[in-house]
């Protein structure tokens, strides 16, 4: 699974709007949730908070009143054609008084996410398990000189 190593805000300008991008790593719906919800709180002067993400076999995205198709979607591609996974983009836009048109919506905001992107890294994690072995002092030097062969979980 591909993701990306850390957070990160990302401001663009194009045609005097103001698209502010950020990317989250989130491992749940209640992550996301929370981010969304600060984001709408932090900016909720904004002309639009539009959102898209994956999370397990979760996908979701918004246009938050922007034209259908024009913002949620464009960020939900990016994010597939890179193969991620647990993560949220949020990108808030400040309206600058220019329209951009549908096509210029989507260049955009898919620019906001691919800019941002660019700016951290993306890593790959691999599923693993926790365990956890106790047992007695007196068992120290035993264990530590045996090599343990552990099972396979399916």
């Amino acid at each position: 699974m591909r993701t990306i190593s850390h957070d990160i805000e990302n401001e663009i300008i194009i045609k005097k709007s103001k698209f502010i991008c950020h990317l989250y790593y989130v491992n749940n719906i209640e992550d996301i949730n929370n981010k969304i919800d600060y984001i709408n709180t932090k900016y909720k002067d904004a002309t639009h908070n539009c959102y898209a993400y994956i999370c397990g076999n979760l996908k979701k995205m918004s246009d938050d009143k922007e034209p259908s198709g024009t913002a949620g979607m464009p960020m939900l591609n990016i994010l597939e054609m890179n193969n991620l996974n647990n993560i949220l983009v949020i990108v808030t836009r400040y309206f600058g008084g220019i329209k951009l048109g549908a096509n210029g919506l989507v260049r955009a905001y898919s620019d906001s996410v691919k800019e941002a992107l660019n700016l951290t890294s993306i890593i790959t994690l691999t599923e693993g398990y926790l365990v956890e072995i106790e047992f007695g002092y007196d068992k120290v030097k035993p264990v530590s000189y045996t090599h343990l062969t552990l099972p396979t979980i399916a």
